[in-house]
Parts: structure tokens; C-alpha cells; sequence
């Protein structure tokens, strides 16, 4: 080896420390954001796929910083991006699929892995084609620990994500678009509600511990909403103006056992990893009264046609409402901005009666993480 070619190699390491030494304060005093789940809180994924459950068109985003649609569904921050304020993050994590997320700094903050139309069953949303089912997501997050620790190594990704906060939002699509998707569907031939219930909670309980067999310490899981009281369900389903009783007898069936399922699976684990998040009880809060909330009306929603604007999508054809702030609904499945920052006010303050075992506040302060 020629002088030259050595000190050119020695400089070359040198660089490589620096740069190593430079990522790992960010490393140590960064708390990582992971998100798994459905189009509640998919910031984009979907825009990459060739896929019909999209939000990449006008007036999506007509509210978002740069009113522009950017694939999630809501006028404007979704619940992923109001917690990423909330626990101090400069920006949201990118959707995984976004060619800027080989930019390392972007990276390191974490990744949303969600994708539109999911559910907890590989059946459901199978009218909507490509989507990033619950298995390919956990297979996407393994896949960003191996392109992590390739910067940062295999330990300091293992504290990272160790450390993380993680929120996975599926379930209701498993209802919505599969059980009652049709009459006489597959699964509701297959299975009697009570005993689908049963099914949906067995296969993620599976999701979860590959969740946990993965890294996650700190999961944040939600229950459906309402299901049979957003503004599509009062449209087609609803009985003299109110909240469809199968699709609402459903969720009382579901929403109880997934906090069962939680709690067991803590119990196994010997700490509190799964935190329960009771979102129907956030969304009846102002759906029941809306005026408290701000809200001149909870069974229209905001972009629409039909019925409460409540039939099909949201496109630049539909009805648009001109103040967002005064609907709980942005469209026929979706709360509002003003919605979101109401639920995730409940996520990180809410009492027992929102959040089981704890809310986020008083997770984020806690330091006893066994990894």
C-alpha cells in the first residue's frame, strides 16, 4: 500500500467516526415515532402504490401547512402528526415508502408504515388492490432496523426502537370493509359476529407479540370508533337518523375484548407494554354532543354527496364545507383536524375512562423500560 492510498484510508475511518459520533446524541435524546395501521393515520403511504385507496388529490390537505393533499385523509394534521408535536418531534416520521427517508436524519426519527384500506385480516380491503397489508408493514419495520443499524449499529437500533413510541390503528376496516362490506360477505357466512369478534382478536393478538418479538416497549393501540355513526353509516344504514345498531353492536362487542386481549398480554409480558386507547368512547364524546366540542354538527360531514355527504369519496366535485372546525367528520369515515387534536388531547391526558393503563403523558415519564 502506497502512502498515499493509506492516509487516504486512514482519513476515510476518521470521517466515518465523525459521522458516527455526530448521529449518536441524536440517537440518545430523540424518541423514534413508529406507526402501523389504516387510512386513520396512513400519512402517505398509499401515494406509491397502484392502489384506488388514495387521499393524493385536492381538497385533501386543504388545511395541511401547505394546503396541499399529501395522502393523508383529513383536511389538514392527522393523529400521527398531532402526537409528533405533542412528544417534541421537529417533524412527523415520513411514510415509509418516501424516497426521503434514505436521508438519515429523517430516518432516525422513525417511519409510518400505514397503508389505507389494511385491516387485521389479509382479506380485508381486497377491493382496493395494492395496499401494505399488517404482515408486509411488520416486514417493513424489520427491514428499517437492518437499514438503521447499518448507520448507528445493531445495539443502538435496538435502544432506539426499544425506546420508541409506537401507535397501530387497525380494526375497523374489518367490519366496515369485509364483514358488512356486502350482504352474505364471505366472513359473515363464515362466522357469526360474536364468534368473528373472537377471530379478529386471536389473529392481533399474533400482530402484536411479532410486534413486541421486534422491539416495540411502548404501543399504543386503538380501538374502532363508532363505526355505525360516521356520516357513510348514517347514509346508508342509519334508522330514523341514527347510528347503525349492527355496525354499533359490533363495535360494544369488539372494543371490550381488545382491552381483555391487552391486558393479557401485559400480564405475560410482566409490564405494560400495550396501552389501550378507547377512541370510541373519544368519538361518541362529541358525536353525542357536539356543540361542547365546538362542532356545529357530527353526522354531515364536511366533503361529500348525498346523504349527511355521506356517499362515496371526497373528490374536487363533492360538496366542501367552508369552516372545517365546525364538523367532526372531514368525510364519510375520517374525523376532522379539529377532531384529531381532540382525540389525541385525550391520548395524552385522559383519564382511565380513555386511556388503559395509563395515558401517554404519564407513559413518556416513565424511565422503566425493560428491554
Amino acid at each position: 500500500m502506497s502512502m498515499a492510498t493509506g492516509t487516504s484510508s486512514s482519513w476515510m475511518t476518521f470521517g466515518l467516526v465523525l459521522a458516527m459520533l455526530s448521529i449518536a446524541p441524536l440517537v440518545a435524546e430523540a424518541r423514534a415515532f413508529f406507526v402501523f395501521g389504516d387510512s386513520i393515520v396512513d400519512s402517505g403511504n398509499n401515494n406509491y402504490l397502484a392502489t384506488t385507496a388514495r387521499a393524493d388529490a385536492p381538497p385533501f390537505g386543504i388545511d395541511y401547512p401547505t394546503h396541499l393533499p399529501t395522502g393523508r385523509f383529513s383536511n389538514g394534521l392527522n393523529i400521527p402528526d398531532i402526537i409528533s408535536e405533542q412528544i417534541g418531534q421537529l417533524q412527523p416520521p415520513l411514510p415509509y415508502l418516501n424516497p426521503e427517508l434514505i436521508i438519515w436524519k429523517k430516518l432516525l426519527v422513525g417511519a409510518n408504515f400505514a397503508s389505507a384500506g389494511i385491516g387485521i385480516l389479509n382479506d380485508t380491503g381486497i377491493q382496493f388492490i395494492n395496499i401494505i397489508r399488517m404482515f408486509s408493514q411488520l416486514n417493513y419495520f424489520e427491514e428499517y432496523q437492518y437499514r438503521v443499524s447499518a448507520i448507528i449499529g445493531a445495539e443502538q437500533t435496538r435502544q432506539l426502537v426499544n425506546n420508541a413510541l409506537v401507535l397501530i390503528t387497525v380494526g375497523g376496516n374489518d367490519f366496515v370493509n369485509n364483514y358488512y362490506l356486502v350482504p352474505f360477505s364471505t366472513r359473515s357466512r363464515q362466522f357469526t359476529l360474536p364468534n368473528y369478534v373472537n377471530y379478529l382478536i386471536s389473529e392481533y393478538r399474533k400482530l402484536l407479540m411479532r410486534l413486541y418479538e421486534l422491539g416495540a416497549r411502548q404501543v399504543l393501540v386503538t380501538g374502532t370508533g363508532p363505526m355505525g355513526c360516521v356520516p357513510a353509516e348514517l347514509a346508508m344504514q342509519s334508522t330514523n337518523g341514527g347510528c347503525s345498531a349492527e355496525l354499533q353492536r359490533a363495535a360494544a362487542l369488539y372494543n371490550p375484548q381488545l382491552v381483555q386481549m391487552l391486558q393479557g398480554l401485559n400480564r405475560e409480558i410482566g409490564q405494560d407494554v400495550f396501552i389501550a386507547v378507547n377512541t370510541q368512547q373519544m368519538h361518541m364524546d362529541f358525536i353525542s354532543d357536539p356543540q361542547a366540542y365546538g362542532f356545529k354538527t357530527s353526522k354531515i360531514a364536511c366533503c361529500g354527496q348525498g346523504p349527511n355527504n355521506g356517499i362515496g369519496p371526497c373528490t374536487a366535485l363533492s360538496n366542501l364545507c367552508p369552516d372545517r372546525d365546525h364538523f367532526a367528520f372531514w368525510d364519510s369515515f375520517h374525523p376532522s383536524e379539529k377532531a384529531n387534536r381532540i382525540i389525541v388531547q385525550q391520548i395524552m391526558s385522559g383519564s382511565t375512562q380513555y386511556m388503559t393503563p395509563m395515558n401517554l403523558s404519564t407513559l413518556l415519564a416513565s424511565d422503566s423500560i425493560t428491554n
